[in-house]
Formats: structure tokens, C-alpha cells, sequence
């Protein structure tokens, strides 16, 4: 029970060892616990569920535990992504909302996420108060209450959430464009999504991976490399225009050009903020998390908005759009969101809205990239996950941090920064960046310089060093 710890967006957990029908009901109960306390029970709890194993089952436990409070349950009739819930309490003025899933994590994991009143990623703040209530429930125990299924109803989430993302593009525009895309769900709860909206509209979109498989085809559900390999060589042999992918629970985006050149989540968030800030003219400032690129930076001053830059983790980032005008906030793993929506991520949204960008300019992605590149210099990123030894992550965020270490490779360390994680700057080249994940066992390392080739190198540099500590 000790692995119940709330992370950067909820709980998650391996199937069947720490994700349990008794450990859904701990937390779920935390949350309900929570939302007494601090929200408007009467308003009720939104539930959801991805497309992994027992995701139905785990979401049943889950709102029958909410429904032992007194508290009202809306519980979705078949699964969604997870912006969908988020909108689905914004829409009904619900108290907030619970979602199982785990994101982009491997197969044998799920978990809780948990979205707040406002229909988006749970503030810091919120979250302490969970995990508060998670520790009494932790040493008390659930109490012998009788069941109240009563208070358990049944949602059709799909309908009003395509209804609300029909809404937020030029349809007109698109079908005047042209372009043939391909949608990528890779088998998670976006499936069917993108082409039903684009085909309602006249807009040619086709999709692969769309069956449920709880194993995801034997990929991890996130749309980054190598994970899209199916999505460039379908796009590739069916000269669509461009493929549009999501993670298992729909709130990720990664793309490919019709070449088959992958189009990195940073690269999206750049293109959706020149077009957002600079083609349409959208007053608002712009946040990004530690970790995202400093193309970002650029586009920004030249546009003349504040740029605000976050720890990692998206809930930092709706924090923000909060507490004022923001018009764009995102993260290196491709979680964007924009004020002509919600304080949230979706990927489906993302999507439809980089269809525009492409429609609005009559440009493929990889033009696009390659005219803020020569606009604003280029970018290259890069990131590798090392699964360590006990002790390994801490020795080498203590490397890092250390003045003595002066050089890496041929470039000078010229300054450091520790807003999440050691970033560590290289001369004029650009940076290199350690990082323990929130949600896995692992150490993350990141780098952006100037060329390809030479981002290779550090994290080939860095990551031998980190294995060697």
C-alpha cells in the first residue's frame, strides 16, 4: 500500500501488483474524500476509463467508492480520452473528475488521474490535499458503508465532446485545402475520433491502430519515436498529406509529414504558437516546462509575449493558464493547450488545430518546420530514459550539479539551472539536461543543440557517464 503516491498527474502502477480493485477503491475514495471536503459533492464526480486491460472493471470500483460519500457519479459508457472527462466535468459543472489510465506508460501499467472543477490537470495544491486524505484513508480504512449504486449513472461522453471540438476549427478552410490525412490512435481511447470528425466536415482522414488492444500492438502508446514507425510507413505508402497520432489516453500529439519525417511534439507546440500568437494575432502569454525547447523562446519575444517556464509536468502548466491570459502552454511530451479551449491537454484538439495551421498556410509540416528554422535557427532535440541501479539517479543529478565538472565533450559548461531536474548549458550551442522521472523508474537525460549530430553526441556522452556512476 506504500506505492500509493501521488505523481506528477495522478497514481499509476503495474496491473495486478500495485493497481488493484482494493488500491482503485483507496484512492478513489481519497479523491471523493477531497472533493467533500473542498468541492461541491452535490455537483457530482465525472469517471472515465482508457482502452487497457480491465479499465471498465477499475473505473466501476472506482465510482462505486466515490458513490459511498453521498457523492453523485457520472460514469462514462464506454471508454474516452481523458480530455474528454475534463471537458465532460467543465461542461456539466461537476465537482471533478477521475480517469483510469496511464497515459503513455508501457502495457502492464494503469492508474488514477484525477482532473479538477475547472475541467483540467490538478494543481499542486490540490493534489497535496489528495494525498492528505490518501494517508487517512491509508491508516483508517474505508468505512463499512453500504453500497449506493443509486448514485451511479451512466454518461455518453463521446457525443457532447465531439459536439464542443467541432466547434474549434475552420471547417471550411480544411476542405478547401485538400489535404488526405491519417490518424494514429495506436489502439489507446482516441480511437475513431479524428476521422469521424474530419469525415463529418468533408475532410479526408483515414485511420490505422484503431481496434482496442490492451497491448498496444506491442509498442508503448506514445507518439514518439520509434512508437510512430507504423504511422510514417502508412503515410509514406498512401501519400496522405500528413499522420496525426495520440497517446493511449488521447491527451498527446505527435505528427509525421508526408515524407515520413517525424515531427517532434516541440516542433508542434512552435508551429501552433507562431500561427496562434503571430497569423491570427491572439493576445495571451505563452508557458512551456523546463523541458521543451528554446524555439519557444524565440517565437515568443519576437511576438512580444511574456513567456512563463514551468517544472515539469503538465499540471504546472494549468496552473498557470489559471492565473492568467495565457494563449498557449505545453511540454516536450507533446501535451499542448490553448485558451480557445481548456487549461488541458488533447491531443484530438491539437490535432485538428495543426490541420488548420496547414490548411490556413497551404504548407505541409515539414515546410512549416523548416520556415521557422530558418526564421529562428535550428533546434534539435533529442531524449533517452535509462533504467538505473538503485542509487544511480541520485549519483548522477550530484555529477551534474557539481562546479568542478567544467567541460563536457568540447564544450564549456557555462552556467546551470535546477528548476526540475540539473539543466546545464554548453557554451552557444545549446543544453544538456538529468532528470528522475515522476512516474517511472528511471532517469531521463535531455539535449537540444544546434545540429542533430551533435545532440547525438552529448546524450551519447552523458548517458555513458551516467551508467559508469
Amino acid at each position: 500500500m506504500n506505492t500509493l503516491k501521488f505523481g506528477t498527474d495522478g497514481w499509476r502502477g503495474v496491473i495486478a501488483e500495485d493497481v488493484t480493485h482494493e488500491n482503485v477503491r483507496t484512492v478513489a475514495y481519497a479523491i471523493a474524500r477531497y472533493v467533500v471536503r473542498c468541492e461541491s459533492p452535490q455537483a457530482g464526480v465525472v469517471v472515465g476509463y482508457d482502452t487497457r486491460f480491465a479499465s471498465e472493471r477499475f473505473a466501476r470500483v472506482a465510482a462505486e467508492a466515490v458513490a459511498l460519500t453521498g457523492t453523485p457519479v457520472f460514469l462514462a459508457a464506454e471508454a474516452c480520452p481523458t480530455p474528454a472527462v475534463s471537458l465532460l466535468v467543465k461542461l456539466r459543472g461537476a465537482a471533478g473528475g477521475i480517469q483510469i489510465t496511464a497515459s503513455h506508460n508501457p502495457a502492464r501499467w494503469s492508474g488514477v488521474k484525477y482532473k479538477a472543477s475547472f475541467g483540467g490537470s490538478a494543481s499542486p495544491a490540490i493534489v497535496a490535499q489528495i494525498e492528505r486524505e490518501l494517508s487517512g484513508v491509508l491508516r483508517d480504512g474505508l468505512p463499512p458503508l453500504p453500497p449506493r449504486k443509486d448514485l451511479i449513472h451512466s454518461l455518453d461522453v463521446r457525443t457532447p465532446y465531439l459536439e464542443s471540438l467541432a466547434k474549434l476549427v475552420d471547417w471550411d478552410r480544411l476542405r478547401a485545402a485538400n489535404f488526405r490525412f491519417l490518424a494514429d490512435p495506436m489502439y489507446g481511447a482516441g480511437r475513431g475520433l479524428l476521422r469521424e470528425l474530419m469525415t463529418r466536415h468533408g475532410v479526408v482522414c483515414d485511420e490505422i491502430r484503431a481496434k482496442r488492444d490492451p497491448l498496444f500492438g506491442g509498442v508503448n502508446p506514445e507518439p514518439i519515436e520509434p512508437h510512430i514507425d507504423a504511422l510514417r510507413e502508412a503515410v509514406v505508402a498512401g501519400k496522405y498529406d500528413a499522420g496525426l497520432a495520440c497517446d493511449g489516453d488521447a491527451d498527446r500529439i505527435g505528427a509525421v509529414d508526408r515524407d515520413g519525417t517525424f515531427i517532434t511534439p516541440h516542433q508542434i507546440f512552435a508551429i501552433l504558437l507562431w500561427h496562434l500568437a503571430g497569423t491570427r494575432k491572439i493576445p495571451g502569454d505563452v508557458v512551456k516546462t523546463f523541458s521543451t525547447t528554446k524555439l519557444i523562446d524565440k517565437i515568443a519575444a519576437k511576438f512580444g509575449r511574456k513567456l512563463w517556464e514551468t517544472p515539469i509536468g503538465f499540471k504546472y502548466v494549468a496552473e498557470r493558464m489559471l492565473e492568467g491570459d495565457v494563449l498557449i502552454g505545453g511540454e516536450e511530451s507533446g501535451g499542448i493547450g490553448t485558451k480557445l479551449y481548456l487549461p488541458e491537454r488533447d491531443a484530438t484538439v491539437n490535432a485538428l488545430l495543426l490541420a488548420e495551421v496547414m490548411a490556413w498556410h497551404g504548407k505541409r509540416l515539414g515546410e512549416l518546420v523548416a520556415m521557422l528554422h530558418k526564421e529562428f535557427g535550428e533546434y534539435h532535440y533529442g531524449r533517452v530514459d535509462l533504467e538505473l541501479h538503485a542509487g544511480q539517479k541520485e549519483k548522477a543529478l550530484t555529477y551534474f550539479s557539481n562546479a568542478k565538472l567544467t567541460k563536457i565533450l568540447d564544450w564549456p559548461v557555462v552556467r546551470r539551472e535546477d528548476l526540475d531536474g540539473i539543466k546545464v548549458y554548453l557554451g552557444e550551442i545549446g543544453w544538456v539536461m538529468v532528470r528522475a522521472s515522476g512516474t517511472e523508474h528511471m532517469l531521463r537525460v535531455y539535449c537540444e543543440t544546434s545540429k542533430a549530430e551533435t545532440t547525438k553526441r552529448v546524450l551519447d556522452e552523458v548517458t555513458s557517464v551516467v551508467r559508469g556512476l
